[in-house]
């Protein structure tokens, strides 16, 4: 849920085929033959330098690969935008991704962005309304959710944070506990960090998963959870409260279990 989001993360952040935070090239390269033309003379096509370069987090390198497209599509105009977005340049990001939807107006992955762009503004209203336009066109995307939660846990909107957070989890149980290379955190304060983790323990722990339960659980408290009662009394702890990491961390955290 968010890890209930990155330390924001883990901006709430999707591309349309490699994300802009964490973005990871997959497969390798084509394996040639002595004989073969060496790799360096091969001329490869303006949009793979530019995801290559984005990859590699090579932002200026990608937009400048990007702007060699003569036509570029939808799908190109979010990526520049995501290059933008990495070197905080907001505003022309923004540009970027309404010019994608104003060639392409049901573009989950650029509302996603355009949303992010919000968040990272403090426009936290603004940005839960295109993360929630996102998943009308793509009601199945884990990472957008886990934004959507970082939103609502901004303006205080716990309830809601939590819903969005366990809408996450129940899509990808890993969203939370891996780089998703659609997912780009967003920066809360510390005490919202805190709440959302702390029900992202409680998510772990209700599916039985006692080491990622253990691990937000002790993030929660080193980020100043301060709801003993609630630590030691939800039911959904009450399996992880019998385990030994459990009693390890109250004595970390110089707790006393009741």
């Amino acid at each position: 849920m968010i890890r209930c989001l990155i330390e924001a993360a883990r901006i709430g952040l999707v591309a349309a085929m490699a994300a802009p935070a964490a973005i990871t090239a997959h497969g390798a390269a084509p394996q040639m033959s002595p004989a073969s033309t060496p790799s360096s003379a091969i001329a490869l096509p303006p949009e793979t330098l530019g995801d290559l370069a984005l990859a590699r987090q090579e932002y200026i390198q990608a937009i400048a690969d990007y702007q060699q497209i003569p036509h570029k599509s939808a799908a190109i105009w979010n990526k520049i935008g995501i290059a933008y977005h990495h070197l905080f340049a907001y505003d022309v990001a923004r540009r970027d991704y309404e010019r994608a939807l104003r060639m392409r107006p049901d573009f989950p992955q650029a509302l996603n962005n355009l949303g992010a762009v919000y968040y990272a503004k403090k426009r936290y209203g603004k940005a839960e309304k295109f993360y929630r336009r996102s998943l009308g066109f793509d009601p199945n995307d884990a990472a957008v959710y886990s934004n959507l939660a970082v939103a609502y846990f901004a303006q205080a909107k716990i309830p809601q944070g939590v819903e969005a957070i366990r809408a996450a989890f129940d899509l990808d149980p890993n969203i939370f506990s891996t780089d998703s290379p659609q997912l780009v955190s967003s920066a809360l304060p510390a005490r919202d960090r805190a709440q959302q983790d702390f029900c992202l323990a409680r998510l772990f722990a209700q599916a039985g998963n006692f080491r990622e339960a253990i691990d937000f659980l002790r993030r929660a408290l080193n980020e100043g959870f301060s709801d003993q009662k609630k630590l030691l009394e939800d039911r959904t702890l009450a399996s992880l409260r019998a385990t030994p990491e459990f009693a390890e961390l109250m004595n970390e955290q110089k707790l006393q279990k009741r």
